[in-house]
């Protein structure tokens, strides 16, 4: 009897202690606030003015904490097969003391491939070369993004002539995190040139085509791989072999059983915020 009433206490006092931590934690949150900088375009000022396209989609949103200093930034890119979609705040990205910076790029009928890698690389550019100015860590920037997205984080991240010519080491990037990402070249590339879905092709614009052992952090998401689009684990599941074997030590595959395509970016947020936490872990 005796042992039992000293267990209860324990765990009153240990969920006391829950309580507290919870409580102390919320009010550290609570305190922080968050701004938004809307509509910055991000390609060159010689572009914008010369095409209402470049000026309509090259612009991207900040979300950025106010009382942090030398924060994490998440480069977001939306999904949408290269043909349709917009920027937005990933919810589970919100209020976790670091940045979000939410891009629109230039889509598939009204201009073929490479515009919108080019895109992609201007606005992660962009971020390297501007984000110090909005109190955030260039040395900390993670690009990630869902579908199609996660095919302009890989290129981008992969084969580094994007970056280069903006005079930006893909390298410098803490972490690549593509979420149901094509590997093999997109089909929206594939279509543009005539060639069917079906018909898988690596080239130049394939992910695949440029593992590399000194790449930056890879984190690969998939939903189930009896549910998700085209098979999409399959490619990221080579694309992890064979990064391996070219050497690369931090290439990580993550597969959600039961999540199809679109429903698999719930848990692969979680998993990305664990690995954001190594980024942070790393700077101390």
């Amino acid at each position: 009897m005796k042992q039992k009433y000293l267990n209860l206490i324990g765990l009153v006092f240990l969920l006391g202690s829950f309580q507290e931590a919870f409580t102390q934690s919320n009010e550290r949150t609570e305190a922080i606030t968050y701004q938004q900088a809307m509509n910055i375009a991000y390609r060159d000022k010689s572009l914008v003015e010369k095409d209402p396209y470049i000026a309509q989609r090259c612009l991207l949103d900040i979300y950025y904490p106010t009382e942090v200093d030398d924060y994490i930034t998440v480069v977001w890119f939306h999904g949408g097969g290269l043909v349709s979609g917009n920027h937005f705040f990933p919810d589970r990205l919100m209020d976790r003391e670091l940045a979000i910076v939410a891009v629109n790029y230039r889509l598939s009928g009204k201009v073929k491939c490479p515009a919108y890698i080019e895109d992609a690389a201007a606005a992660v550019a962009w971020v390297f070369q501007n984000i110090d100015k909005y109190d955030g860590d260039p040395n900390r920037i993670i690009v990630s993004g869902h579908s199609a997205g996660g095919y302009l984080t890989s290129m981008v991240g992969l084969d580094k002539r994007w970056l280069a010519v903006h005079n930006i080491d893909a390298d410098r990037i803490a972490a690549l995190v593509p979420m149901s990402g094509h590997t093999i070249t997109h089909f929206t590339v594939r279509k543009e040139r005539g060639i069917p879905g079906h018909q898988p092709l690596i080239d130049e614009f394939a992910p695949l085509f440029h593992v590399r052992p000194d790449a930056p952090p890879l984190v690969l998401l998939t939903g189930d791989r009896e549910l998700e689009m085209m098979g999409r684990y399959e490619e990221n599941a080579y694309m992890k072999r064979m990064m391996q074997v070219a050497g690369h030590r931090h290439t990580f595959l993550y597969e959600f059983q039961g999540f199809d395509h679109g429903d698999m970016v719930n848990p692969a947020f979680t998993i990305m915020l664990k690995h954001i936490e190594k980024v942070e872990e790393a700077k101390k």
